[in-house]
């Protein structure tokens, strides 16, 4: 008994092996975005009491770069993200009520 058809056979070809590029493991990468997210909290930190108009900057670059590089200290830099932003905010409340962009107590 013949078939009428026979199917061929077709194998895939392997994947053409590029020339390997060195990469950076993924937890060294995730190392340096978790050390962006604390800098981004302390600056964060920092820029509420002194120098708002450079840390605030800052605080918001450091938060969203340790974020977009998927950090395992996401509270951390969500609250950068926040003080950055409050720095800034602060800042804008300082120059227009008192025309000055630092803290001073007293009269």
């Amino acid at each position: 008994m013949t078939t009428l058809s026979q199917t061929a056979r077709t194998t895939t070809p392997a994947p053409a092996t590029t020339a390997e590029t060195p990469q950076r493991p993924a937890s060294r990468l995730r190392d340096h975005a978790d050390g962006m997210a604390v800098a981004s909290f302390v600056l964060g930190l920092l820029g509420t009491l002194v120098l708002n108009l450079l840390l605030g900057p800052c605080a918001l670059t450091l938060g969203g770069l340790a974020l977009a590089r998927g950090t395992n200290r996401r509270g951390r830099a969500l609250l950068g993200i926040a003080l950055g932003a409050v720095d800034l905010l602060l800042l804008a409340l300082l120059t227009t009520t008192d025309g000055t962009v630092s803290w001073h107590i007293g009269g």
